[in-house]
């Protein structure tokens, strides 16, 4: 048991340098070959940041635990909205001048639905895993050239100022992203092993690890560049993040597991986390855009007391799990 504890936490703290180590030389490589720092921002920068995720599930249902894969994706998405948003707003309001992010949040809502829609009879399939991964390659090539023909988009100036522009020679780029790209596929594999152990040490399910430790561990990069965008005064960028990897997160996360091994969590997950997933994106649009936003040239906002409610109804949502499992 205390092995099982002790491969989850240092499963974490590898995941979260080896995805900082994968992205900074993946970024540099992109830069070496002329790749529009808008780009490296968009693609690099924002796969990077759920590659914990990806590798996390991908190594899970490889390895059989598919209950994993599903918890961790559904679980990160719940907590990237009701933990991260709200911590950041708790720290500082959070006030959205993108019109990149108003038209990506309804699509966010849809693919919600798409993703509730396809759990509703308790399993993902095969052929409803690679429907998500088309619809992701379509919200891709939409997202990219949305940020190409809106570069005056307050989100667009944030992330090209994000990047760092430091020259970084080629071979050292790569050896951060071979190495990043090792250690990363390496701690997934000691934190699925630790989570199925603790897991079944403790009689509960897979899906409920997922859902908890992992989701949370995983998504600590997203909490750790939200602080960082919010520090230097980029709430367009604290508010992408969190669309970008709950979108990655639904499509490609679910995709790519679903694909290597049908899912099969059972309905619990519908009834439970898929509602509550699909609640928070709803409200998540309601309180930031829909009361006081109505005209396209008002930001939207996220106050402190909103921080509390989501922050709130997560603690609440975590403790329902945990008593429920136990």
């Amino acid at each position: 048991m205390l092995l099982a504890f002790v491969m989850v936490f240092l499963g974490l703290v590898l995941l979260v340098w080896s995805a900082d180590r994968f992205v900074e030389g993946a970024a540099a490589i992109a830069r070496y070959f002329g790749v529009p720092t808008l780009l490296i921002g968009m693609v690099v920068v924002g796969f990077g940041t759920s590659a914990p995720e990806l590798l996390v599930s991908t190594m899970a249902s490889i390895q059989g635990n598919p209950g994993i894969a599903l918890g961790n994706a559904y679980g990160s998405n719940i907590s990237n909205i009701a933990l991260i948003i709200g911590t950041t707003a708790l720290m500082c309001p959070i006030v959205v001048h993108s019109q990149v992010l108003r038209k990506e949040l309804p699509i966010l809502i849809a693919i919600t639905a798409l993703s509730i829609w396809q759990i509703r009879d308790g399993n993902i399939s095969r052929g409803e895993a690679v429907t998500l991964l088309i619809v992701f390659l379509f919200v891709m090539g939409w997202n990219i050239r949305q940020g190409m023909h809106n570069r005056s988009d307050v989100l667009v100036n944030e992330v090209e100022l994000d990047i760092p522009q430091g020259e970084v020679s080629l071979p050292k780029s790569v050896v951060k992203l071979v190495l990043g790209l090792v250690v990363l596929i390496a701690s997934s594999r000691m934190l699925v092993w630790g989570a199925v152990e603790i897991a079944e040490s403790f009689g509960v399910s897979d899906l409920v690890i997922g859902l908890t430790i992992v989701a949370i561990g995983t998504s600590l990069p997203e909490l750790a560049s939200s602080i960082a965008a919010t520090k230097k005064n980029e709430p367009d960028i604290v508010f992408g993040n969190v669309l970008g990897s709950n979108l990655f997160n639904t499509l490609a996360v679910v995709g790519i597991a679903g694909v290597i091994q049908p899912i099969f969590p059972g309905q619990e997950v519908f009834y439970r986390d898929g509602m509550v997933m699909s609640g928070l994106t709803l409200l998540l649009f309601v309180i930031s855009f829909s009361f006081r936003s109505r005209s396209r040239s008002r930001p939207a906002k996220i106050n402190r007391i909103e921080g509390a409610l989501l922050v709130s109804i997560y603690v609440g949502y975590l403790l329902y799990l945990i008593l429920t499992a136990l």
